[in-house]
């Protein structure tokens, strides 16, 4: 008929268009715009983490202000680049023993690394309760964590081979390849800077003409 368009059912019959709408109106109704967006589409980039210690205790990015410190990734049954990764966390460990600077340790690996498994991890290096703290969280979670905060690709069981050094009020100051000689120095001079003051570098002052 004119001005009436046609389709075919699913039984080869021919029905109105608008029929085959109605008809199929309650098994097929369309989905709001916000529940056809991948999941954590509407998530806000993150600023803050809070992860798991080897403690048991819950440890935030806003605690570990206050002091410097470097973060790192690593899992604990990587059988070569983790460990001399976190051997030159304990260099580090040994050389600022004392001082307000902390190192933080993530792993990339959470299903195995819960508390206890990096409990006994971090007592191979001797690592301080206080000073070295070891974190663990959901893998996902981590990840972000990774790139939204420290502007790394954190996967499962990978992850850069670098340090960041973030300051006392938790910005991100610069990046060092550890197997790099020249960035490993650069990292330790940088890090007695930043204790000498204070824990944050000082804006630098416009010049005089």
């Amino acid at each position: 008929q004119a001005g009436v368009a046609y389709t075919e059912d699913e039984e080869g019959n021919l029905v109105p268009v608008d029929e085959t709408s109605s008809s199929s109106a309650g098994t097929a109704a369309p989905k709001s715009l916000a529940s056809q967006q991948p999941a954590g589409a509407e998530e806000e980039w993150l600023s803050k983490f809070e992860l798991i210690e080897r403690s048991g205790k819950l440890v935030s990015s806003d605690s570990l202000k206050g002091e410097p410190y470097v973060a790192s990734f690593f899992f604990s049954t990587c059988p070569s680049i983790c460990l001399r990764q976190n051997d030159k966390v304990q260099q580090l460990q040994e050389r600022f023993q004392g001082q307000p600077v902390k190192f933080v340790s993530i792993s990339c690996d959470p299903e195995v690394d819960r508390p206890a498994v990096l409990s006994q991890y971090a007592d191979k290096f001797n690592a301080d309760k206080e000073q070295w703290l070891f974190l663990t969280g959901d893998m996902g979670y981590i990840t972000r964590v990774g790139g939204e905060m420290f502007g790394l690709s954190v996967m499962r069981r990978f992850h850069a081979e670098k340090f960041i050094l973030v300051d006392a009020e938790g910005n991100n100051v610069n990046y060092y390849t550890w197997t790099e000689p020249g960035q490993w120095q650069a990292l330790i001079e940088d890090l007695e800077k930043l204790i000498a003051a204070g824990g944050t570098f000082p804006e630098e002052a416009p010049s005089e003409e």
